[in-house]
């Protein structure tokens, strides 16, 4: 069940406090599309921004709105506080966690290995680990993931490993593991590859393309899928062209799903960056 395409769904604000209207109708939309499931607070839902209070109202307005799975990102730095996160998602209903690696302290492999291990002893929920090295500030290594997925309960990896697509394939060769693109420009040379779906954020603007592409590889139609990844390069680039999610929320602003708003330290972005998101809007849109 954890194939597929995965939308981390931004959080929808206005005035300074949640929108919950507006994710409702959100999550419907992109329910629609053919997706595997949602994401939620993660790092496009601006988790961090979030008090444990908001997170669960979040949650529990887009499950009322859609019949899709949802996965909650749980992550800190201390793994007590993480550990204490993933126990109090046991009874809500999610279909599992995202948890990252412990961020800033920059453990051992085994300090990571044991944070992982700690965090699947206080829930029943399956686990997909979430490897983005250059967030948090320590990759977690092939062999590490090897020795967790021992435990059927880690299922799956969203890989984030940023330019380079080796420790993805090395992941597909040597773990068990399903394994998600967690690098939006790198859809289609890591479906190539193998990986089984993505994490995209890029997805919530056209999700079916991000849909048809996965199942275009899948069939072995690399032309079709070769020519649907072209179209959408422009736009990839646009929404990374400033920190995610705030280009992602301005277009989705445009759109009419949303206020343009994030909470400090993000800002709304610059008209440059509009510039680029509206051509690139216009682009696939003619196309």
């Amino acid at each position: 069940m954890f194939e597929g395409i995965w939308v981390p769904m931004v959080t929808p604000l206005r005035d300074g406090a949640l929108d919950l209207p507006a994710a409702a109708r959100l999550a419907s939309h992109l329910a629609g599309s053919g997706i595997a499931g949602l994401v939620l607070c993660g790092t496009t839902g601006e988790a961090s921004a979030l008090s444990a209070t908001e997170r669960r109202a979040l949650f529990d307005a887009v499950r009322q709105a859609v019949d899709l799975p949802l996965i909650v990102g749980v992550s800190g730095s201390a793994t007590a506080a993480v550990v204490e996160q993933a126990a109090g998602w046991n009874e809500a209903g999610a279909a599992g966690l995202l948890v990252a690696a412990p961020y800033y302290v920059r453990p051992s492999q085994a300090g990571v290995r044991a944070h992982f291990e700690a965090v699947a002893g206080a829930t029943r929920l399956p686990i997909v680990l979430y490897n983005i090295p250059y967030r948090t500030g320590v990759n977690i290594e092939v062999d590490t993931v090897r020795a967790l997925a021992r435990n059927p309960q880690f299922v799956a990896i969203k890989e984030s490993g940023g330019g380079s697509l080796a420790q993805l394939a090395a992941l597909l060769a040597h773990t068990p593991l399903t394994v998600l693109c967690g690098e939006d420009a790198q859809l289609f040379p890591a479906f190539c590859l193998g990986a089984q779906g993505a994490i995209a954020a890029a997805a919530h603007l056209h999700p079916q393309r991000y849909v048809q592409l996965l199942a275009d590889v899948r069939a072995g139609r690399l032309a079709e899928a070769r020519e649907q990844a072209r179209r959408l390069q422009p736009l990839i680039a646009a929404l990374f062209s400033e920190p995610n999610p705030a280009p992602l929320k301005a277009a989705l602003s445009h759109a009419g799903w949303l206020a343009d708003e994030l909470r400090l330290p993000m800002l709304p972005v610059g008209g440059d960056c509009r510039r680029q998101l509206d051509e690139a809007l216009g682009m696939l849109s003619a196309g």
